[in-house]
């Protein structure tokens, strides 16, 4: 099936196609039309115009909206699922809670959208000041550009997307070119909605050309960007005076305490380092271990890593598929080759077949090798042995990212010092750092981005401050 631009709520095609194939069969699975900065700025114009009308849309239409595309992604759940794994390889257990989720983010959009509200202010609280009437209130921002990247084509997109629509935008989306299926099939239900606001949304293709021509312009006020550190710099840099939202990259990471529960921490580790073929930010990348229980807990790892079922991503019971392509499965055995050579162990893994790179674990990792200190986006976990908390928290902390970081443990102290001490954006306990619920407010510190997602936090980036005084 092909994917179409909507320039609006009008479908669009080009003259050019670029084909998609799935990473497990290398079968073409969906194509797009090839778009150009031209055809950015077309979508941009006429989100400007759409938000004329979105802006004074009734918010009881719009909850009709989002209810409505809910009950289609619903009765569509399947299709929705195979063309996920289609398009970007993710087993299809995980392609189904994707889809479920997305629901769930949408239904959270609703809620907070009718729970908005502004407050009142003394305005005499001053000398200066004197009796009025006066309050704030939120008001939609205008035109929102949102990018999204492949891990997860759908749920992030309604991150985006859902939040914006209900707040009283117009929206201009480039999905990730890896799943445009994806984002086409869902941009078309909020589209071909009875309860939809005309051209409130449109949707183009591409990369740097398309990108570059979103962020730069002067319409939007919002860029709403999930992707890689140095595509958010550039966007930092070229966006102009503009609202934007980051959510870049990571270097989760956890700690083994002697007290935890071992073989419960080791489950965990092994579901939150390989998940998605570890192509997640919050993929557990780093796990120090304290040198009292490094060799049970690393060969309890290595045990509980051995009953995930790798293959065939259409297999219902497989835990972990290809990665998005043969560059990825490159890289990754780069990061490898680099860390054994740097003096580090390979104590399962390092094995690759097609476009499925098997499950890795690294021991004898150090704090000044490059596995540690980057973003990998693999299915590859380090080991590192600490001798206490407080170095733990020195290595954890010493690293340009902070999404999220996790430590298991039954000590209440260091429970206390791990919500104080961890620089990052969340803080997870007896649990991996890869753990999201689409409610929470979610989002890092330093590289790792700028602003909340959640459907309520994302109303906050989505929407402006007015106040109003009556005299």
């Amino acid at each position: 099936m092909d994917a179409k631009i909507f320039f609006g709520s009008k479908e669009a095609v080009k003259e050019e196609w670029i084909e998609i194939k799935a990473p497990y069969t290398n079968e073409v699975v969906s194509r797009y039309p090839k778009c150009n900065g031209e055809d950015a700025k077309k979508a941009l114009k006429i989100a400007k115009e759409a938000f004329k009308e979105s802006r004074k849309s009734l918010l009881s239409q719009r909850v009709k909206w989002l209810e409505d595309v809910i009950q289609k992604l619903k009765s569509q759940r399947e299709d929705f699922a195979k063309t996920i794994t289609n398009e970007v390889g993710k087993p299809i257990q995980f392609s189904l809670i994707e889809v479920d989720r997305c629901i769930e983010t949408i239904s959270l959009s609703i809620s907070a959208a009718i729970e908005e509200a502004g407050e009142t202010f003394n305005s005499d609280a001053m000398p200066s000041g004197r009796k009025t009437i006066s309050f704030y209130k939120r008001v939609p921002v205008g035109v929102v550009v949102a990018i999204t990247p492949f891990n997860f084509p759908l749920n992030l997109v309604a991150h985006k997307i859902a939040p914006a629509l209900v707040a009283g935008n117009s929206v201009v989306l480039k999905p990730t070119p890896e799943a445009p299926l994806t984002a086409y099939k869902f941009a078309k239900l909020f589209i071909e909605s009875p309860f939809a606001i005309k051209d409130a949304l449109s949707v183009v293709y591409g990369d740097a050309e398309v990108g570059s021509a979103l962020v730069t312009s002067d319409i939007p006020r919002v860029i709403s960007f999930t992707g890689s550190v140095p595509v958010g710099n550039i966007i930092t840099k070229s966006a102009g005076i503009k609202k934007v939202s980051l959510e870049l990259g990571g270097n989760a990471a956890t700690f083994i305490e002697r007290s935890a529960d071992l073989k419960n921490a080791a489950a965990k580790c092994a579901i939150g380092s390989f998940y998605n073929s570890g192509q997640v930010c919050i993929s557990l990348q780093r796990i120090y271990v304290d040198e009292k229980v490094y060799d049970e807990f690393a060969k309890y790892l290595v045990n509980e890593t051995k009953k995930l079922k790798i293959g065939d991503p259409y297999d219902k019971d497989t835990f972990l598929g290809p990665l998005i392509n043969e560059d990825a499965v490159k890289r990754a055995k780069n990061w490898v080759d680099s860390a054994v050579k740097e003096g580090a162990k390979v104590l399962l893994g390092n094995k690759a077949e097609g476009k499925i790179f098997y499950p890795t674990i690294m021991g004898d990792v150090t704090d000044d090798m490059k596995i540690v200190c980057e973003e990998v986006f693999a299915p590859i976990v380090s080991l590192v042995k600490v001798k206490d908390f407080d170095e733990a928290i020195e290595k954890i902390n010493n690293s340009p990212y902070g999404l999220q970081y996790s430590i298991f443990t039954n000590d209440l102290n260091l429970t206390k010092r791990a919500i104080e001490e961890f620089e990052c954006g969340g803080v997870v306990i007896n649990d991996i750092p890869t753990l999201r619920f689409d409610i929470q407010p979610y989002g890092g510190v330093k590289l790792s981005g700028i602003g909340r997602e959640g459907p309520k936090f994302a109303l906050e980036e989505f929407t402006e401050i007015k106040s109003i005084v009556i005299c």
